[in-house]
């Protein structure tokens, strides 16, 4: 089977920084690393890296050949990824010594992305194939409406969040991950639970203590591993990756989610993005304490 993933496409521009910036604050960063980034790539390469068969459906423009390329090289299908006349996305991330970062977002081509493309890489789809999709391009309701209709398995990864989008794509939806804070929001926003919420898997992400698991009313938790993070940029959409790929491949959920656990952990021990996120036999060899 087949993931398809509309997703954004970023250079990632990341600063160590000796702690998050406040208001007004001016700050010497101490060094600059230039990754391919974006929730959807990400996502894409972690995919491609846990062994699945991914197609990226996004744009990028004219100086944003080289993310395109680099996609190629990780083993994603890049063919349903348009260039186009505005520029790529991009985020400016400052990473403290304890490894938590903020980010400033700039979405441009990853915008830009035509109901035309859209429909003509997903007419390749075949039923019983993965469509995920997050909430940094547009036509993410488009998508969702159009994969259930084809018997696509449609999952939504509900960041960055906005109570809205997540709604609006609820009816759609499958699978949903999303963080602990993230989940707070959408139960004030719809007056439901994630418990109550008639979507067959929902995931939320626990930070450091890992993720819980709810399917049909029943929660299962997943601890985290222990390890020394320098840089949590990435780890969720590495997490999310895995999972997917996980599903695709026919995994049980658990097992699918166990394995995303562990490939997050590896994430976060090393700094960057898609770049560095680890591969199947690293995952597999990986020891903890």
């Amino acid at each position: 089977m087949t993931i398809w993933n509309l997703g954004s496409i970023n250079a990632d521009m990341i600063y160590d920084v000796p702690h998050l910036p406040g208001p007004g604050e001016t700050l010497s960063a101490s060094r600059l690393d230039r990754f391919l980034g974006g929730k959807g790539a990400n996502t894409s390469v972690a995919s491609a890296r846990a062994g699945a068969r991914i197609a990226h459906i996004g744009a990028v423009g004219f100086d944003g050949r080289w993310a395109r390329d680099r996609l190629t090289e990780y083993g994603v299908d890049t063919r349903y990824i348009a260039q186009v006349d505005v520029q790529t996305g991009h985020a400016i991330i400052a990473v403290d010594a304890q490894g938590e970062n903020n980010i400033i977002l700039f979405q441009g081509s990853n915008h830009a992305i035509s109901q035309d493309q859209l429909g003509q890489a997903l007419s390749s789809a075949s039923q019983g194939d993965l469509l995920v999709t997050q909430n940094e391009t547009n036509l993410q309701v488009e998508a969702a409406k159009m994969g259930r209709e084809m018997g696509l398995t449609v999952c939504y990864a509900a960041a960055p969040f906005q109570a809205e989008s997540v709604q609006a794509v609820l009816p759609y939806l499958d699978f949903l991950i999303l963080n602990a804070v993230e989940a707070e929001q959408l139960h004030e926003a719809t007056g439901q639970p994630v418990t109550d919420l008639q979507i067959e898997h929902v995931i939320v992400t626990l930070g450091a203590e890992g993720a819980r698991y709810y399917h049909r009313g029943e929660a299962l938790d997943f601890p985290a591993h222990k390890v020394q993070a320098v840089d949590t940029t990435g780890a969720g959409d590495t997490f999310t990756g895995y999972v997917l790929a996980g599903m695709d491949r026919g995994m049980p959920m658990a097992q699918a989610i166990s394995q995303a656990n562990r490939a997050a952990a590896l994430m976060v021990t090393r700094h960057g993005t898609a770049d560095v996120i680890p591969d199947l036999k690293e995952v597999r060899e990986a020891r903890f304490d």
